[in-house]
Protein backbone atom coordinates (compact mmCIF):
# COMPACT_ATOMS: atom_id res chain seq x y z
CA UNK A 1 0.00 0.00 0.00
CA UNK A 2 1.34 3.32 -0.76
CA UNK A 3 0.18 6.87 0.66
CA UNK A 4 -0.90 10.01 -1.69
CA UNK A 5 2.81 10.82 -1.90
CA UNK A 6 3.56 7.30 -2.87
CA UNK A 7 5.04 6.39 0.67
CA UNK A 8 4.99 2.54 1.06
CA UNK A 9 2.74 2.28 3.82
CA UNK A 10 3.67 -1.28 6.33
CA UNK A 11 0.97 -3.35 7.93
CA UNK A 12 2.21 -1.78 11.37
CA UNK A 13 4.83 0.21 12.86
CA UNK A 14 6.94 -0.35 16.03
CA UNK A 15 9.50 2.18 17.87
CA UNK A 16 12.66 2.19 15.86
CA UNK A 17 14.35 5.22 17.67
CA UNK A 18 13.76 7.34 20.63
CA UNK A 19 11.35 10.64 20.23
CA UNK A 20 13.01 13.97 20.47
CA UNK A 21 12.02 15.62 23.39
CA UNK A 22 10.44 18.50 21.51
CA UNK A 23 7.80 20.85 23.19
CA UNK A 24 4.88 23.15 21.87
CA UNK A 25 6.05 26.48 21.51
CA UNK A 26 9.89 25.75 21.12
CA UNK A 27 11.81 25.61 18.88
CA UNK A 28 11.52 23.73 16.14
CA UNK A 29 7.97 24.05 16.45
CA UNK A 30 7.22 20.62 15.45
CA UNK A 31 4.61 20.10 17.95
CA UNK A 32 2.89 23.67 17.05
CA UNK A 33 3.91 27.46 17.51
CA UNK A 34 1.81 27.99 20.77
CA UNK A 35 2.30 25.89 23.90
CA UNK A 36 -1.20 25.70 24.51
CA UNK A 37 -2.36 25.70 20.98
CA UNK A 38 -5.89 25.44 21.30
CA UNK A 39 -6.42 24.91 25.04
CA UNK A 40 -5.97 28.83 25.02
CA UNK A 41 -7.23 30.38 21.90
CA UNK A 42 -9.60 28.31 18.78
CA UNK A 43 -8.03 28.52 15.36
CA UNK A 44 -9.72 31.54 13.47
CA UNK A 45 -12.21 30.26 11.11
CA UNK A 46 -12.60 32.00 8.39
CA UNK A 47 -14.94 30.90 5.67
CA UNK A 48 -13.71 32.36 2.39
CA UNK A 49 -16.98 34.56 0.26
CA UNK A 50 -17.41 36.98 -2.13
CA UNK A 51 -19.10 37.09 -5.32
CA UNK A 52 -21.15 39.09 -7.93
CA UNK A 53 -20.90 42.93 -6.71
CA UNK A 54 -19.59 44.42 -3.29
CA UNK A 55 -23.45 44.58 -2.15
CA UNK A 56 -24.05 40.71 -2.23
CA UNK A 57 -20.55 39.88 -1.23
CA UNK A 58 -21.17 42.37 2.59
CA UNK A 59 -24.56 40.60 2.76
CA UNK A 60 -22.67 37.47 2.74
CA UNK A 61 -19.95 38.71 5.10
CA UNK A 62 -22.38 39.41 7.92
CA UNK A 63 -24.41 36.42 7.36
CA UNK A 64 -21.55 34.20 8.67
CA UNK A 65 -20.54 36.36 10.86
CA UNK A 66 -23.81 36.16 12.37
CA UNK A 67 -23.42 32.50 12.00
CA UNK A 68 -20.42 32.44 14.54
CA UNK A 69 -17.34 32.98 11.58
CA UNK A 70 -14.34 34.54 13.43
CA UNK A 71 -12.42 36.45 10.63
CA UNK A 72 -13.26 37.39 7.19
CA UNK A 73 -11.99 36.11 3.75
CA UNK A 74 -12.69 37.76 0.24
CA UNK A 75 -12.65 36.18 -2.94
CA UNK A 76 -12.26 38.20 -6.15
CA UNK A 77 -13.69 37.69 -9.32
CA UNK A 78 -10.69 37.14 -12.11
CA UNK A 79 -10.93 40.96 -13.41
CA UNK A 80 -9.88 42.30 -10.10
CA UNK A 81 -7.48 39.63 -9.64
CA UNK A 82 -5.61 40.56 -12.70
CA UNK A 83 -6.40 44.12 -13.32
CA UNK A 84 -8.95 44.48 -15.37
CA UNK A 85 -11.72 46.61 -15.01
CA UNK A 86 -15.74 45.47 -15.43
CA UNK A 87 -15.84 47.56 -18.71
CA UNK A 88 -12.42 46.72 -19.96
CA UNK A 89 -13.04 44.08 -23.00
CA UNK A 90 -10.85 41.16 -21.47
CA UNK A 91 -13.61 41.27 -18.20
CA UNK A 92 -16.75 40.66 -20.53
CA UNK A 93 -18.55 37.29 -19.17
CA UNK A 94 -16.04 37.10 -15.58
CA UNK A 95 -17.22 40.19 -13.47
CA UNK A 96 -18.39 38.70 -9.91
CA UNK A 97 -18.36 34.81 -11.45
CA UNK A 98 -15.58 33.27 -9.50
CA UNK A 99 -15.48 36.12 -6.69
CA UNK A 100 -16.48 40.03 -5.54
CA UNK A 101 -16.25 42.60 -8.42
CA UNK A 102 -14.21 45.79 -6.74
CA UNK A 103 -13.68 47.99 -9.32
CA UNK A 104 -13.00 50.88 -7.37
CA UNK A 105 -13.07 52.20 -3.67
CA UNK A 106 -16.42 52.39 -3.67
CA UNK A 107 -17.11 49.08 -4.07
CA UNK A 108 -14.67 47.86 -1.65
CA UNK A 109 -16.69 50.76 0.95
CA UNK A 110 -19.71 49.21 0.39
CA UNK A 111 -18.43 45.26 0.68
CA UNK A 112 -17.66 46.46 4.11
CA UNK A 113 -20.51 48.60 4.80
CA UNK A 114 -21.23 48.46 8.94
CA UNK A 115 -17.90 45.79 9.65
CA UNK A 116 -16.09 47.72 11.56
CA UNK A 117 -11.97 47.19 9.82
CA UNK A 118 -10.47 47.84 13.45
CA UNK A 119 -12.69 44.66 15.20
CA UNK A 120 -12.34 42.16 12.37
CA UNK A 121 -9.39 40.77 10.84
CA UNK A 122 -9.95 39.67 6.94
CA UNK A 123 -7.91 37.96 4.64
CA UNK A 124 -7.96 38.95 1.00
CA UNK A 125 -7.08 36.00 -1.71
CA UNK A 126 -5.54 38.53 -4.42
CA UNK A 127 -2.08 38.44 -5.87
CA UNK A 128 -1.00 40.35 -8.92
CA UNK A 129 -3.40 43.43 -7.54
CA UNK A 130 -2.41 43.10 -3.93
CA UNK A 131 -1.14 46.19 -3.90
CA UNK A 132 -3.85 48.23 -4.88
CA UNK A 133 -6.85 46.11 -2.66
CA UNK A 134 -4.87 46.58 0.40
CA UNK A 135 -4.91 50.32 -0.44
CA UNK A 136 -8.25 50.59 -0.57
CA UNK A 137 -8.53 48.11 2.42
CA UNK A 138 -6.64 51.24 4.67
CA UNK A 139 -9.04 53.77 2.71
CA UNK A 140 -11.91 52.04 3.58
CA UNK A 141 -10.33 51.82 7.67
CA UNK A 142 -9.59 55.19 7.69
CA UNK A 143 -13.02 56.36 6.27
CA UNK A 144 -14.48 54.66 9.52
CA UNK A 145 -12.05 56.20 11.74
CA UNK A 146 -9.53 53.68 12.10
CA UNK A 147 -5.92 53.92 11.75
CA UNK A 148 -3.70 52.01 9.18
CA UNK A 149 -1.78 50.47 12.50
CA UNK A 150 -5.69 49.38 13.90
CA UNK A 151 -5.99 46.81 10.90
CA UNK A 152 -5.58 43.18 11.07
CA UNK A 153 -5.29 40.72 8.71
CA UNK A 154 -3.92 38.99 5.93
CA UNK A 155 -3.45 39.30 1.88
CA UNK A 156 -2.03 36.45 -0.45
CA UNK A 157 0.17 38.78 -2.44
CA UNK A 158 2.13 35.51 -3.23
CA UNK A 159 3.58 36.14 -6.92
CA UNK A 160 5.67 33.05 -7.47
CA UNK A 161 3.03 30.14 -7.47
CA UNK A 162 1.22 32.34 -9.84
CA UNK A 163 3.76 31.68 -12.35
CA UNK A 164 4.06 28.00 -10.84
CA UNK A 165 0.41 26.73 -10.78
CA UNK A 166 -2.90 29.75 -10.80
CA UNK A 167 -1.65 32.03 -13.65
CA UNK A 168 -3.34 34.74 -12.40
CA UNK A 169 -0.07 37.08 -12.83
CA UNK A 170 0.44 40.10 -14.92
CA UNK A 171 3.85 42.08 -14.96
CA UNK A 172 7.45 39.85 -14.83
CA UNK A 173 9.21 38.64 -11.90
CA UNK A 174 10.98 41.24 -11.20
CA UNK A 175 8.69 43.92 -11.19
CA UNK A 176 6.05 41.59 -9.70
CA UNK A 177 8.60 41.15 -6.91
CA UNK A 178 9.60 44.50 -6.04
CA UNK A 179 5.78 45.20 -5.58
CA UNK A 180 5.93 42.62 -3.26
CA UNK A 181 8.82 44.15 -0.94
CA UNK A 182 7.40 47.58 -1.34
CA UNK A 183 3.97 45.99 0.30
CA UNK A 184 6.32 44.34 2.74
CA UNK A 185 8.41 47.44 4.21
CA UNK A 186 5.66 49.67 4.01
CA UNK A 187 3.57 47.12 6.15
CA UNK A 188 6.43 46.88 8.60
CA UNK A 189 6.08 50.49 9.22
CA UNK A 190 2.39 51.39 8.91
CA UNK A 191 0.28 48.46 8.68
CA UNK A 192 2.06 46.20 11.90
CA UNK A 193 -0.73 43.84 12.51
CA UNK A 194 -1.34 43.30 8.89
CA UNK A 195 0.47 39.52 7.32
CA UNK A 196 1.31 41.48 3.80
CA UNK A 197 1.83 37.87 2.01
CA UNK A 198 0.70 34.46 2.86
CA UNK A 199 3.28 32.13 0.82
CA UNK A 200 0.59 29.31 -0.74
CA UNK A 201 1.12 25.92 -1.05
CA UNK A 202 -2.72 24.77 -1.73
CA UNK A 203 -2.56 25.66 -5.59
CA UNK A 204 0.66 23.73 -6.19
CA UNK A 205 -1.10 21.21 -4.10
CA UNK A 206 -4.48 20.93 -5.91
CA UNK A 207 -2.24 21.23 -9.26
CA UNK A 208 -1.02 17.78 -8.56
CA UNK A 209 1.81 17.85 -6.04
CA UNK A 210 2.54 15.53 -3.51
CA UNK A 211 2.91 16.35 0.19
CA UNK A 212 6.56 16.71 0.16
CA UNK A 213 6.43 18.82 -2.85
CA UNK A 214 4.12 21.34 -1.89
CA UNK A 215 6.21 22.08 1.72
CA UNK A 216 9.39 22.05 -0.74
CA UNK A 217 8.48 24.63 -3.40
CA UNK A 218 6.75 26.93 -0.50
CA UNK A 219 9.40 26.82 1.43
CA UNK A 220 11.79 27.56 -1.66
CA UNK A 221 9.57 30.56 -2.37
CA UNK A 222 9.64 31.93 0.91
CA UNK A 223 13.56 31.86 1.09
CA UNK A 224 12.86 33.99 -2.46
CA UNK A 225 11.11 36.81 -0.79
CA UNK A 226 13.03 36.75 2.49
CA UNK A 227 16.26 37.54 0.26
CA UNK A 228 14.43 40.17 -1.61
CA UNK A 229 13.55 41.83 1.99
CA UNK A 230 16.92 41.77 2.91
CA UNK A 231 18.62 43.21 -0.71
CA UNK A 232 16.07 45.99 0.44
CA UNK A 233 17.94 46.56 3.12
CA UNK A 234 15.49 44.82 5.78
CA UNK A 235 16.67 43.27 8.66
CA UNK A 236 15.42 40.00 9.07
CA UNK A 237 13.57 40.47 12.53
CA UNK A 238 11.65 43.34 11.40
CA UNK A 239 9.78 41.63 8.84
CA UNK A 240 10.02 38.04 9.16
CA UNK A 241 7.18 37.96 12.23
CA UNK A 242 4.45 38.77 9.98
CA UNK A 243 5.22 36.55 7.03
CA UNK A 244 2.64 33.61 6.94
CA UNK A 245 1.26 30.79 4.71
CA UNK A 246 -1.34 29.06 3.13
CA UNK A 247 -1.46 25.19 3.23
CA UNK A 248 -4.28 22.56 1.39
CA UNK A 249 -5.45 19.97 3.23
CA UNK A 250 -6.45 16.81 1.45
CA UNK A 251 -7.90 13.63 3.01
CA UNK A 252 -4.52 11.62 3.60
CA UNK A 253 -5.47 11.90 7.23
CA UNK A 254 -2.24 10.98 8.74
CA UNK A 255 0.15 11.75 5.83
CA UNK A 256 -1.33 15.77 5.90
CA UNK A 257 -0.68 15.70 9.61
CA UNK A 258 2.93 15.17 9.29
CA UNK A 259 3.14 17.79 6.22
CA UNK A 260 2.38 20.55 8.49
CA UNK A 261 4.48 19.09 11.30
CA UNK A 262 7.76 19.08 8.92
CA UNK A 263 7.17 22.74 7.53
CA UNK A 264 7.12 24.07 10.99
CA UNK A 265 10.48 22.19 11.80
CA UNK A 266 12.03 23.00 8.17
CA UNK A 267 10.99 26.67 8.64
CA UNK A 268 12.23 27.14 12.02
CA UNK A 269 15.39 25.72 10.95
CA UNK A 270 16.28 27.62 7.65
CA UNK A 271 15.14 31.04 9.48
CA UNK A 272 17.44 30.41 12.34
CA UNK A 273 20.31 28.91 10.78
CA UNK A 274 20.53 30.64 7.26
CA UNK A 275 18.98 34.18 8.03
CA UNK A 276 20.12 34.33 11.62
CA UNK A 277 16.59 35.24 12.94
CA UNK A 278 16.89 36.00 16.58
CA UNK A 279 13.30 36.76 17.54
CA UNK A 280 11.10 33.67 18.52
CA UNK A 281 8.14 35.03 16.22
CA UNK A 282 10.43 35.10 13.00
CA UNK A 283 10.66 31.50 13.31
CA UNK A 284 7.76 30.29 13.28
CA UNK A 285 6.06 28.93 10.40
CA UNK A 286 2.00 30.56 10.92
CA UNK A 287 -0.11 29.10 8.41
CA UNK A 288 -4.09 29.25 6.88
CA UNK A 289 -5.53 26.21 5.72
CA UNK A 290 -8.38 25.02 3.06
CA UNK A 291 -9.77 22.02 2.84
CA UNK A 292 -9.16 20.64 -0.91
CA UNK A 293 -11.39 21.89 -3.66
CA UNK A 294 -10.31 19.52 -6.06
CA UNK A 295 -10.82 16.09 -3.97
CA UNK A 296 -14.60 17.55 -3.94
CA UNK A 297 -16.84 15.74 -6.57
CA UNK A 298 -19.71 17.14 -8.32
CA UNK A 299 -20.66 13.45 -8.16
CA UNK A 300 -22.90 13.00 -5.04
CA UNK A 301 -22.25 16.36 -3.66
CA UNK A 302 -23.14 15.23 -0.43
CA UNK A 303 -20.73 12.76 0.26
CA UNK A 304 -18.04 15.93 0.23
CA UNK A 305 -19.47 16.90 3.66
CA UNK A 306 -17.47 13.52 4.68
CA UNK A 307 -14.20 14.26 3.07
CA UNK A 308 -14.18 18.34 4.25
CA UNK A 309 -14.67 17.01 7.45
CA UNK A 310 -12.11 14.17 7.70
CA UNK A 311 -9.88 17.21 5.72
CA UNK A 312 -10.89 19.66 9.22
CA UNK A 313 -9.82 17.07 11.85
CA UNK A 314 -6.40 16.55 9.77
CA UNK A 315 -5.59 20.37 9.74
CA UNK A 316 -6.37 21.00 13.28
CA UNK A 317 -4.32 18.06 14.41
CA UNK A 318 -1.74 19.14 12.52
CA UNK A 319 -2.20 22.61 14.17
CA UNK A 320 -3.56 25.39 11.66
CA UNK A 321 -3.69 28.81 13.37
CA UNK A 322 -6.68 29.73 10.85
CA UNK A 323 -9.06 27.44 8.42
CA UNK A 324 -11.34 27.66 5.70
CA UNK A 325 -13.68 24.80 4.71
CA UNK A 326 -14.86 23.95 1.46
CA UNK A 327 -18.66 23.78 0.92
CA UNK A 328 -20.21 20.71 -0.54
CA UNK A 329 -21.51 22.13 -3.78
CA UNK A 330 -18.14 23.66 -4.88
CA UNK A 331 -17.45 21.04 -7.60
CA UNK A 332 -20.39 22.67 -9.03
CA UNK A 333 -20.66 26.66 -8.34
CA UNK A 334 -20.09 29.23 -5.24
CA UNK A 335 -21.36 27.71 -2.10
CA UNK A 336 -25.01 28.53 -1.37
CA UNK A 337 -25.35 30.46 2.23
CA UNK A 338 -26.96 27.26 3.38
CA UNK A 339 -23.90 25.11 2.06
CA UNK A 340 -21.43 27.56 3.58
CA UNK A 341 -23.09 27.58 6.64
CA UNK A 342 -22.68 23.51 7.21
CA UNK A 343 -19.04 23.90 6.13
CA UNK A 344 -18.54 26.91 8.98
CA UNK A 345 -20.57 24.11 11.78
CA UNK A 346 -17.90 21.21 10.79
CA UNK A 347 -15.28 23.25 12.56
CA UNK A 348 -17.93 24.58 15.14
CA UNK A 349 -18.19 20.46 15.77
CA UNK A 350 -14.63 19.32 15.53
CA UNK A 351 -13.81 22.68 17.95
CA UNK A 352 -16.66 22.13 20.21
CA UNK A 353 -17.50 18.41 20.37
CA UNK A 354 -14.71 16.11 19.02
CA UNK A 355 -12.27 16.39 22.27
CA UNK A 356 -9.57 17.20 19.96
CA UNK A 357 -8.60 20.58 20.83
CA UNK A 358 -8.47 19.36 24.59
CA UNK A 359 -4.51 18.65 24.63
CA UNK A 360 -1.97 19.85 22.67
CA UNK A 361 -0.62 17.95 19.31
CA UNK A 362 -2.12 14.54 20.84
CA UNK A 363 -1.05 12.32 17.59
CA UNK A 364 2.73 13.15 18.62
CA UNK A 365 4.24 9.93 19.32
CA UNK A 366 2.36 7.47 16.75
CA UNK A 367 4.85 5.52 15.42
CA UNK A 368 3.06 5.70 11.86
CA UNK A 369 3.07 9.83 11.94
CA UNK A 370 7.18 9.90 12.69
CA UNK A 371 7.66 7.81 9.70
CA UNK A 372 5.57 9.78 7.51
CA UNK A 373 7.37 13.18 9.13
CA UNK A 374 10.78 11.31 8.29
CA UNK A 375 9.63 10.36 4.83
CA UNK A 376 8.68 14.22 4.11
CA UNK A 377 11.33 15.78 5.76
CA UNK A 378 14.18 14.02 3.84
CA UNK A 379 11.91 14.70 0.43
CA UNK A 380 11.66 18.55 1.58
CA UNK A 381 15.58 18.81 2.21
CA UNK A 382 16.79 16.98 -1.24
CA UNK A 383 14.09 19.27 -3.16
CA UNK A 384 15.58 22.48 -1.47
CA UNK A 385 19.08 21.59 -2.20
CA UNK A 386 18.09 21.00 -5.74
CA UNK A 387 16.66 24.44 -5.59
CA UNK A 388 19.55 26.16 -4.22
CA UNK A 389 21.62 24.57 -7.42
CA UNK A 390 19.45 25.66 -9.24
CA UNK A 391 20.24 29.40 -8.12
CA UNK A 392 16.78 29.94 -6.48
CA UNK A 393 13.30 29.91 -7.36
CA UNK A 394 13.06 32.61 -9.96
CA UNK A 395 15.28 30.08 -12.01
CA UNK A 396 13.66 27.21 -11.25
CA UNK A 397 10.29 28.45 -12.10
CA UNK A 398 12.46 29.64 -15.06
CA UNK A 399 13.49 26.30 -15.90
CA UNK A 400 9.90 24.86 -15.69
CA UNK A 401 11.45 22.85 -12.93
CA UNK A 402 8.37 23.08 -10.69
CA UNK A 403 6.13 22.69 -13.26
CA UNK A 404 7.43 19.84 -14.60
CA UNK A 405 7.23 18.19 -10.98
CA UNK A 406 4.23 18.70 -10.39
CA UNK A 407 2.73 17.69 -13.61
CA UNK A 408 4.13 14.18 -13.49
CA UNK A 409 2.31 13.52 -10.15
CA UNK A 410 -0.82 14.82 -11.54
CA UNK A 411 -0.60 12.53 -14.19
CA UNK A 412 0.47 9.85 -11.89
CA UNK A 413 -2.73 10.49 -9.65
CA UNK A 414 -5.24 10.86 -12.72
CA UNK A 415 -4.14 7.79 -14.01
CA UNK A 416 -4.81 5.84 -10.41
CA UNK A 417 -7.96 7.06 -10.74
CA UNK A 418 -8.77 6.46 -14.19
CA UNK A 419 -7.81 2.81 -13.63
CA UNK A 420 -9.77 2.53 -10.46
CA UNK A 421 -6.64 1.86 -8.63
CA UNK A 422 -6.94 5.02 -6.35
CA UNK A 423 -11.21 4.82 -5.13
CA UNK A 424 -13.28 7.80 -5.49
CA UNK A 425 -16.81 6.98 -3.92
CA UNK A 426 -19.54 8.03 -6.04
CA UNK A 427 -17.22 8.27 -8.79
CA UNK A 428 -15.46 5.62 -10.22
CA UNK A 429 -16.92 3.33 -7.42
CA UNK A 430 -20.53 2.76 -5.96
CA UNK A 431 -21.88 5.37 -8.63
CA UNK A 432 -25.34 6.21 -9.25
CA UNK A 433 -27.05 6.70 -12.30
CA UNK A 434 -29.99 8.82 -10.50
CA UNK A 435 -28.49 12.52 -10.07
CA UNK A 436 -29.65 14.45 -7.08
CA UNK A 437 -31.38 17.94 -7.82
CA UNK A 438 -28.85 20.81 -6.08
CA UNK A 439 -29.82 24.21 -5.46
CA UNK A 440 -26.98 26.18 -6.62
CA UNK A 441 -25.72 29.76 -6.40
CA UNK A 442 -25.57 31.64 -9.85
CA UNK A 443 -24.22 34.56 -10.69
CA UNK A 444 -26.14 36.09 -14.37
CA UNK A 445 -24.59 38.64 -16.17
CA UNK A 446 -26.81 41.65 -14.79
CA UNK A 447 -23.77 42.04 -12.51
CA UNK A 448 -21.36 42.96 -15.08
CA UNK A 449 -24.34 45.49 -16.23
CA UNK A 450 -24.44 47.24 -13.15
CA UNK A 451 -20.84 47.02 -12.54
CA UNK A 452 -20.25 49.10 -16.05
CA UNK A 453 -23.05 51.67 -15.42
CA UNK A 454 -21.38 52.60 -11.53
CA UNK A 455 -17.96 52.94 -13.21
CA UNK A 456 -19.45 54.82 -16.10
CA UNK A 457 -21.07 56.98 -13.03
CA UNK A 458 -17.60 57.35 -10.79
CA UNK A 459 -16.17 58.34 -14.10
CA UNK A 460 -18.29 61.34 -14.41
CA UNK A 461 -18.53 62.49 -10.86
CA UNK A 462 -15.14 62.23 -9.38
CA UNK A 463 -12.36 64.77 -10.12
CA UNK A 464 -10.27 63.31 -13.22
CA UNK A 465 -7.62 65.84 -13.29
CA UNK A 466 -7.14 64.63 -9.59
CA UNK A 467 -6.83 61.22 -10.81
CA UNK A 468 -4.31 61.64 -13.71
CA UNK A 469 -1.68 63.70 -11.42
CA UNK A 470 -2.33 60.65 -8.89
CA UNK A 471 -1.32 58.03 -11.78
CA UNK A 472 1.28 60.74 -13.15
CA UNK A 473 2.93 60.50 -9.84
CA UNK A 474 2.70 57.05 -9.09
CA UNK A 475 3.93 56.47 -12.91
CA UNK A 476 7.35 58.60 -12.25
CA UNK A 477 7.46 56.37 -8.40
CA UNK A 478 7.72 52.69 -10.68
CA UNK A 479 10.22 54.68 -12.88
CA UNK A 480 12.48 55.03 -10.22
CA UNK A 481 12.78 53.57 -6.89
CA UNK A 482 10.54 54.44 -4.34
CA UNK A 483 8.40 52.64 -2.01
CA UNK A 484 4.88 52.34 -4.25
CA UNK A 485 2.54 52.10 -1.33
CA UNK A 486 2.43 55.58 -0.68
CA UNK A 487 1.49 56.50 -4.57
CA UNK A 488 -1.06 53.62 -4.73
CA UNK A 489 -3.01 54.85 -1.73
CA UNK A 490 -3.19 58.83 -3.12
CA UNK A 491 -4.28 56.74 -6.46
CA UNK A 492 -7.12 55.00 -4.71
CA UNK A 493 -8.30 58.06 -2.19
CA UNK A 494 -8.50 60.19 -5.81
CA UNK A 495 -11.00 57.17 -7.23
CA UNK A 496 -8.75 56.01 -9.54
CA UNK A 497 -10.07 52.47 -10.38
CA UNK A 498 -8.13 48.92 -10.49
CA UNK A 499 -7.96 48.69 -14.15
CA UNK A 500 -6.25 52.69 -14.27
CA UNK A 501 -4.08 51.55 -11.70
CA UNK A 502 -2.69 48.28 -13.26
CA UNK A 503 -2.43 49.82 -16.96
CA UNK A 504 -0.17 52.63 -15.67
CA UNK A 505 1.87 49.79 -13.95
CA UNK A 506 1.70 47.86 -17.68
CA UNK A 507 2.94 50.82 -19.30
CA UNK A 508 6.02 50.73 -16.53
CA UNK A 509 6.75 47.05 -16.20
CA UNK A 510 5.41 45.19 -19.44
CA UNK A 511 3.28 42.18 -19.04
CA UNK A 512 4.64 38.28 -18.38
CA UNK A 513 4.59 35.69 -20.97
CA UNK A 514 5.44 32.34 -20.01
CA UNK A 515 8.00 30.18 -22.22
CA UNK A 516 6.39 27.08 -23.10
CA UNK A 517 7.72 24.52 -20.80
CA UNK A 518 7.99 20.74 -22.07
Amino acid sequence: MLTDSNFPVKRVYHQTKKLAKEEPGKYPYTRGIHSEMYRERLWTMRQYSGFGDAKQTNERFKFMLEKGQTGLSMAFDLPTQIGHDPDSQQAEGEVGKVGVSIASLKDMMTAFDGIPLGKVSTSMTINSTASTLLAYYIAVGESQGFKSVDLRGTTQNDILKEYIARNTYIYPPIPSMRLIGDMIAYCAKHVPQWYPISISGYHMREAGSTATQEVAFTIANAIAYIQTCLDRGLKIDDFAPRLSFFFCCTIEFFEEIAKFRVARKVYAKILKEKFHAKDPKSIQLKFHTQTSGESLTAQQPDNNIVRVSIQTMAAVLGGTQSLHTNSRDEALALPTAESAKIALRTQQIVAYESGVTKTVDPLAGSHYLEYLCDEIEAGVWKYLKQVEKMGGALKAIEKGFFQSEIRQNAYRLKKEVDSSQRVLVGVNKFSEEAKSKQDLLRIDDTVEIKQKQALKKLRSERDNKKVEQALSKMKSAAEKDENLMPFILDSVKSYATTGEISNTFREVFGVYRPKEVF
